[in-house]
């Protein structure tokens, strides 16, 4: 069997930027531990299997080197990139998932100022996290910096950080935040009064895929409500801290996230299966 697979710089408009991720288009879907197979050989954050039903509707999954993912902000990005710029597809897609709902996706024009020029925006639900009464020891214990509030949503925890520097100079034990599986975590904190961000946050998943992801699209769909509400506005830029960074842009509008950001083309090949 040949499969196409492309590997996308998403969250970015350089090379070697943002969050790499692979898409795989396939006619019908793959077994499980087959695609587990690819995603975990590919060892990048995501690999994206996308599935077409209609003109311009997709069925995508999301594995990381571990396991299945529920929701993946980056590598629908890329897989949105590759079918705007690989397949013809133009103007809107939707990605339908199992545990998100449909996704739609737009090719942003130069006119919405909220985003990069030809950027993608990628429609999420709103999943605002919830004030956490008791912080697991395994968290607190797990980062180098106390947090100040610690909040929780489906995906992670949402450690809350006093400055942009405590975010930024963070160490973290992977093992003790494995232990909280399912979820992961998010450190986070308001950008500095002379930054370009509104916020900025760094994002580790040891029980999910690896260390600390580079960029992470889906848990903005959770910072971006919580932010909206702290600093009282809609349109928001984020920067994910990593070695790599992340530049995403946010608005809120009613029970939906709209997070944006470019994407950048690094492989074009065939996978043999």
């Amino acid at each position: 069997m040949e499969l196409d697979i492309f590997v996308v710089d998403a969250f970015t408009d350089k090379q070697f930027g943002g969050n790499s991720a692979a898409v795989v288009p396939v006619e019908d879907w793959l077994a499980v531990d087959l695609m587990q197979s690819i995603a975990s050989e590919n060892n990048l954050s995501e690999t994206a299997f996308i599935k077409r039903v209609d003109l311009n509707h997709y069925q995508i999954r999301w594995f990381s080197p571990i396991t299945e993912i529920d929701f993946c902000g980056h590598a629908t990005l890329a897989a949105a990139h590759v079918l705007f710029n690989q397949f013809s597809c133009v103007g809107e897609v939707c990605f339908s998932t199992d545990k998100v709902g449909d996704l739609k996706v737009t090719q942003v024009s130069n006119a919405d100022s909220t985003a990069t020029p030809s950027a993608i925006e990628m429609s999420f639900p709103n999943l605002k996290p919830e004030i956490v009464e008791s912080v697991p020891n395994a968290l607190t214990a797990g980062l180098s910096v106390t947090p100040k509030a610690v909040l929780k949503n489906q995906q992670a925890y949402f450690a809350v950080m006093d400055s942009a520097a405590d975010v930024i100079n963070l160490e973290y034990q992977s093992e003790l935040l494995a232990l909280l599986a399912p979820l992961d975590v998010v450190v986070t904190a308001q950008a500095d009064a002379t930054s370009e961000y509104d916020f900025i946050s760094r994002y580790f998943w040891p029980a999910n895929g690896g260390d600390e992801d580079p960029v992470t699209g889906s848990i903005h769909a959770g910072l971006a409500p919580y932010w909206s509400e702290q600093l009282n506005k809609t349109d928001l830029v984020a920067f994910q801290a990593s070695t790599r960074g992340g530049k995403l842009c946010c608005r809120i509008s009613d029970d939906r996230v709209f997070v944006s950001g470019c994407g950048k083309l690094y492989l074009k090949g065939r996978i043999y299966v």
